[in-house]
């Protein structure tokens, strides 16, 4: 077998904990999937296989079991076995407590003169003229009073 830059060697602990976790009823079908891939790949096993074969096997990508043996050699059993959590989200949301409670306490006052009813449109402008966020979709005000049941009608 060639000389590669992240190799797979398990020990008997790791390998005794990856024949649990693929055999759990409670771990997820891909984690299993990453767990077989590490047993196939072991190179203190009897028979390693190469990715390819290891791809074919447990139905994954090549590129996916190169990641798998990279993140075992790299970062260790759990990274290469569980997806890594996200430690923020993508995009921190525009509507805050605040500016919801603005929003409702808008959709819920009186009607500006010469109008007979608010319209989203309507609180999105007013939400930016008081200042409270730079800019806002009516479909973002429609979704926050939907929320919280109210209706403008």
């Amino acid at each position: 077998m060639k000389s590669q830059k992240y190799s797979v060697k398990l020990t008997d602990e790791q390998r005794s904990e990856i024949e649990k976790t693929k055999r759990s009823k409670s771990s997820k079908e891909l984690t299993k999937k990453h767990a077989k891939a590490l047993l196939y790949l072991d190179e203190n096993g009897k028979n390693p296989l190469t990715v390819e074969q290891t791809a074919n096997k447990v139905k994954l990508h090549p590129e996916n079991i190169y990641k798998i043996r990279k993140h075992f050699a790299v970062e260790g059993l759990d990274r290469a076995l569980y997806r890594k959590k996200r430690e923020t989200p993508p995009v921190s949301p525009k509507i805050t407590g605040d500016v919801e409670a603005h929003i409702i306490a808008t959709a819920c006052s009186a009607v500006p003169e010469g109008k007979q009813a608010w319209t989203l449109q309507m609180i999105a402008d007013k939400i930016v003229l008081d200042g409270l966020l730079e800019s806002v979709s009516d479909v973002s005000i429609m979704r926050t009073l939907k929320k919280h049941n109210i209706s403008l009608i």
